[in-house]
């Protein structure tokens, strides 16, 4: 089997194509260690699908199955159209539903689903949270210095609300900043899509922004987001390397 190793934005995932839908529990748990395996923070396969260019299987590290990764769908979306599963405009099922990307070169947009506010005014640890879903369901918080992330607290947090947990800094208008402890990873990652989507979201309803920004993860890279009729987030793509592993299907 053939597979690639993807980078979008600090988050890695494994990717491969398979004709055969089945449980990749097991693969992903052994493919993402990164000790025994290749390394990564998420598993992804794409499948045949009737309408649409094609659908995929997702999985975090810890062989659990995700609803939805924003960065994953971008470096999917660079994948199917590197391999030519896919044309450069593209729509993908997954358990979300219906993604829609552009590849431009290393750029790639994907268009997400459409979010839901779950709750506002929840209040943990000294600080405001907003429970959002926007494919997955996270926790918002802003505060003044990034370094006030506190491994512990989210993994607290994620476990009480079995969601992702995310600590934001809105810097101006413009520009946001943020950090995220993503669940089936269980850790903090270098970048998280619907993490960022989900702050930018909750910024924008409040008011601290327009509906346009540039956001920056733990891993500094920028990405874009905006609303327009639409949820979309863009940023750069990068295949790292490709590789061939026997016992994979």
């Amino acid at each position: 089997m053939q597979l690639a190793k993807y980078s979008a934005s600090g988050n890695d995932f494994v990717i491969f194509h398979s004709f055969v839908k089945r449980d990749r529990s097991e693969t992903a748990r052994r493919l993402c260690d990164r000790f025994g395996g290749i390394g990564a923070d998420g598993l992804i396969v794409l499948l045949p699908h009737e309408e649409y260019d094609f659908e995929w299987e997702f999985y975090n590290a810890d062989g659990s199955v995700a609803q939805m990764c924003g960065n994953g769908s971008r470096a999917a979306a660079h994948y199917a159209f590197t391999y030519g599963l896919a044309p450069k405009k593209m729509r993908f099922l997954t358990l979300a539903g219906v993604i829609e990307a552009v590849v431009d070169g290393e750029m790639v947009e994907s268009q997400l689903t459409e979010p839901k506010i779950l709750k506002k005014g929840i209040h943990e640890e000294g600080l405001e949270w907003w429970l959002i879903d926007t494919g997955v369901p996270h926790l918002v918080a802003f505060v003044e210095d990034l370094k006030q992330f506190d491994k512990k607290i989210a993994k607290k947090l994620r476990d009480k609300y079995d969601a992702n947990v995310n600590y934001a800094k809105i810097t101006d208008l413009e520009k946001m900043g943020i950090r995220t402890f993503e669940r089936g990873v269980e850790d903090e990652t270098q970048a998280c899509g619907t993490g960022m989507a989900a702050a930018f979201l909750r910024a924008n309803e409040e008011g601290r922004v327009k509906e346009r920004v540039l956001i920056y993860p733990k891993s500094g890279e920028e990405l874009q987001l905006r609303i327009q009729k639409g949820l979309y987030f863009k940023g750069r793509v990068e295949k790292i390397f490709e590789t061939f592993k026997e016992g994979i299907v």
